[in-house]
């Protein structure tokens, strides 16, 4: 077999497109992956962010091809791929076990796979590739002597080696401490960016999708709840599930009473909760507002400003010092506990269990959502876990089948 030869690119090619049309993945009484549809361009760096057991990793196996979706297509660059074997896909996976061979050196694993397929470069292109996470100079060393972050960046390396066209990373921090892992954050997203190649990242850490990625896509229940700018989903998140699941939101749910052309305003336990139109998905009815908890204030005296929307008095249940800031826990009666971050500027100033407290935000920082609490049992219609989701599933389909 003559030897195939590897031009040198560089690292800054343009990655391909990724298309899912309808795809949907079923297991035998269950639906993991439900009628999806995402267009991913060309060089960005996508996040699926969601619980576990939301159809996230199954999404990505289905890319790769270790999964044949039940429905669907799957378009990398264009072309369909839906029925190819992984191996003809132009992709690559970073898991979160390295799976580095043990015998051999860090510049053996980086070529490894150039030089199964007879690349005469190959050495060039992994000493490239080590330079580009930084490790050149520990190419001779076992994967045993390095720490945890360097074996995840020899796991990149040897991925971006063979210059795919999409790059698929599943939970790639989930094994490191908190500090190496916001460092391996900043890192991914500046080779990311150096080597242009498309990023498509699985993880549940809400933190990690939104310092990296330039759109995320948050999924539950086998589909994408909302998926845009990490900014945008945090600011206005559309339902109860982003809204919660994306950091922490304060809820109240009431109906909208007094609307102008720029606001509207719920009654919730005979208090007033104004919003702007353009940051509410709903305008009439019932409806629910949230605020999240480092835009309420905490007071020791009801504050005087009237624009401000107001509840109290209430009584601190918790205070949590965690160094940056102090989360406290306000029960306030008529409403669910209200959380409020509060950054330490000085000891003095903070609160302690049992204080007669009142908080208050702008109205300017609240959000509307589409949905709001089902009948009175203040759970959202998407607040069923997986394991109940799959019994129902099975259920259904056994009466189908006894009805036949």
């Amino acid at each position: 077999m003559a030897e195939a030869s590897a031009p040198v690119r560089g690292f800054a090619d343009a990655g391909a497109d990724l298309s899912l049309v309808n795809v949907s993945k079923r297991f035998p009484g269950f639906t993991a992956v439900d009628d999806l549809s995402l267009e991913i361009p060309a060089g960005s760096f996508f996040a699926l962010l969601g619980p576990s057991g939301c159809g996230k990793t199954t999404t990505l196996r289905l890319v790769a091809g270790l999964e044949e979706p039940t429905a669907g297509s799957i378009l990398i660059g264009g072309k369909d791929v839906t029925l190819a074997k992984s191996h003809q896909r132009p992709v690559n996976t970073v898991f979160q076990s390295y799976a580095l061979f043990p015998h051999m050196s860090i510049m053996e694993n980086v070529a490894f796979g150039l030089r199964r397929r007879r690349i005469d470069n190959a050495d060039t292109l992994a000493r490239e590739a080590l330079d580009l996470v930084e490790l050149a100079h520990l190419a001779h060393r076992k994967p045993s002597q390095l720490s945890g972050g360097q074996q995840q960046r020899v796991a990149l390396a040897r991925a971006v080696v063979n210059r795919p066209a999409l790059l698929l990373l599943d939970e790639p921090l989930g094994a490191l401490d908190l500090k190496l892992r916001r460092q391996m954050q900043l890192e991914l997203k500046e080779i990311q960016s150096e080597v242009g190649l498309t990023f498509l990242h699985v993880t549940h850490d809400q933190e990690e999708a939104m310092t990296m990625a330039d759109t995320v896509a948050v999924m539950n229940q086998g589909r994408i709840e909302q998926m845009g700018a990490p900014v945008e989903l945090y600011e206005l998140p559309k339902t109860a599930f982003v809204a919660t699941f994306l950091g922490q939101s304060n809820l109240f749910t009431g109906k909208v009473g007094n609307s102008t052309s720029d606001t509207m305003t719920i009654s919730a336990a005979g208090v007033g909760i104004t919003v702007p139109l353009s940051r509410a998905h709903v305008h009439r009815g019932t409806v629910t507002v949230g605020i999240r908890p480092e835009k309420v204030a905490l007071h020791r005296h009801k504050p005087a400003d009237g624009n401000r929307t107001v509840l109290g008095p209430g009584r601190v249940l918790d205070a949590s010092f965690s160094g940056v800031s102090t989360q406290y826990l306000v029960a306030v009666p008529g409403y669910a506990d209200v959380t409020v971050f509060s950054q330490n500027t000085s000891e003095s100033d903070s609160a302690r269990n049992g204080d007669e407290v009142y908080v208050s935000w702008s109205p300017d920082h609240a959000f509307g959502l589409s949905d709001h609490p089902v009948g009175d049992s203040g759970k959202f219609a998407a607040d069923t876990d997986t394991g109940s989701l799959a019994v129902a599933e099975r259920e259904r389909l056994e009466a189908e089948l006894e009805e036949s």
